[in-house]
C-alpha cells in the first residue's frame, strides 16, 4: 500500500462554496493543498471564514492564517482576534473590487445626470424635464476627491480619469503606488481637500477612525454643487448630517449604497426602509440596497475561488498571501 504523503497545506473551508464555484478552486490549486469543508474544522494551516468562533480557531492549533472570504473584516472577528489571537495572520480577498468600482461609478452618473427623476416622468409619457431644464453636471473637468485608496478606489479613480476629471485621494499609506496622475493626500487633509472637491467618493473602509469620518462639519465644508457617492460603509458618513445636507440642498445630488438599517430577516427584507430619516423622498438622491460588490451569482463565486486559489497557492510555496489585513487599523 502506498505511503501517503503529508499536503503542503491543509486548508479548512467552514461554508461549503456551491459546488461549481469548488470545481473551480480544485482546478486552480497548485499540488499538494488539502481542503477539508464544513462547520467542524479538522486541524489546518489555515482557515477561510469571516465570522471564525473561538473554538474553530482553537480546533487548529498549527493555524497560520485566517482568511476572510470578502473585503473588509467583521467587527466581531476583528475583535476576537485582536483580544485572544493576537498574532493570527489575517487576509482578505478581493474579488469584488471591479463589481464594487463600477456600481461607484454608475451611481455617480446616474446621480449627476438626475437620471431617475428623467426615467420616471418619462415612463408617463411627460417630457418636460427635457425643456424644462432639470438639472444636470458635466463631469469633465471636474474635480474628484476619492476617500479610499485600495482595489476599489483605484479603479474608481481610473475610470474618473477616462472621463477628464482631476483626481485627488486620501488614503493613510500615501507612499504606497497609485494611478499615474492621482494626487495622493493624507487623511490629516481632507478638510482642506473637502472645498474643492465636485465629487465626493467613499471606497474605503469601515474602522474605528473612520467610523463618524464625515459629519456636519464635513458636509458643510463642501461645495452646494457637489455630488456624494458612498459604496464604503453607512456608518462612515454621519446619517443625520447627510440627510438634512441633502434635504436642504446644501449638496447638489448623492448615490448611496450603503446605509444604516438592514433587514434582519427574509420576512424583513420586502419592507425595511433603509434609515430613519425618508431619503426616498428626495429626487437628486440615488438609493441601492448594498449591491456594491453583487453579480451574477455564478461569476461572483467563480471569481471569489479564483482570488481563494491565488491567495492558497502563495500560502503552499511559501510566498506572501495577497491582502493583509492590519488588525489594529481594521483592514
Amino acid at each position: 500500500m502506498p505511503r501517503r504523503v503529508a499536503p503542503t497545506l491543509r486548508v479548512h473551508i467552514v461554508h461549503r462554496p456551491p459546488d461549481d464555484a469548488l470545481r473551480i478552486l480544485e482546478a486552480h490549486l497548485v499540488n499538494g493543498i488539502e481542503i477539508t469543508i464544513g462547520p467542524d474544522p479538522a486541524p489546518a494551516d489555515v482557515l477561510v471564514d469571516g465570522r471564525p468562533s473561538r473554538a474553530q480557531i482553537e480546533a487548529c492549533p498549527d493555524l497560520r492564517a485566517l482568511i476572510v472570504p470578502y473585503a473588509g473584516i467583521p467587527a466581531e472577528t476583528r475583535g476576537l482576534l485582536l483580544t485572544d489571537f493576537p498574532d493570527l495572520a489575517v487576509h482578505n480577498l478581493h474579488h469584488n473590487a471591479a463589481a464594487a468600482a463600477e456600481l461607484a461609478v454608475a451611481l455617480l452618473l446616474a446621480a449627476a445626470k438626475t437620471l431617475l427623476p428623467a426615467d420616471r416622468a418619462l415612463r408617463t409619457g411627460d417630457w418636460r424635464t427635457r425643456y424644462d431644464g432639470l438639472p444636470t453636471i458635466l463631469l469633465e473637468g471636474k474635480h474628484v476627491v476619492i476617500l479610499g485608496l485600495g482595489a476599489i478606489g483605484a479603479r474608481v479613480a481610473e475610470t474618473c480619469q477616462a472621463f477628464r476629471m482631476d483626481v485627488s485621494a486620501v488614503r493613510r499609506h500615501v507612499d504606497r503606488p497609485t494611478p499615474p496622475g492621482v494626487e495622493v493626500h493624507s487623511p490629516e487633509t481632507l478638510r482642506k481637500l473637502l472645498p474643492q472637491a465636485d465629487v465626493l467618493i467613499l471606497c474605503l473602509p469601515l474602522t474605528p477612525k473612520t467610523d463618524g469620518l464625515i459629519g456636519a462639519r464635513e458636509l458643510a465644508l463642501l461645495r452646494p454643487s457637489a455630488v456624494l457617492v458612498n459604496i464604503a460603509r453607512g456608518a462612515i458618513v454621519d446619517e443625520e448630517a447627510l440627510y438634512r445636507a441633502l434635504a436642504d440642498r446644501r449638496l447638489a445630488a448623492a448615490g448611496i449604497d450603503v446605509w444604516y438599517r438592514y433587514p434582519k430577516t427574509p420576512e424583513e427584507r420586502a419592507n425595511t426602509p433603509p434609515s430613519r430619516f425618508p431619503f426616498h423622498e428626495l429626487d437628486h438622491v440615488v438609493l441601492s440596497p448594498h449591491r456594491g460588490g453583487a453579480f451574477r451569482t455564478e461569476e461572483l463565486e467563480a471569481q471569489r475561488m479564483h482570488d481563494l486559489a491565488v491567495s492558497l497557492n502563495a500560502a503552499a510555496r511559501g510566498a506572501p498571501i495577497p491582502h493583509p489585513v492590519d488588525l489594529a487599523e481594521g483592514y
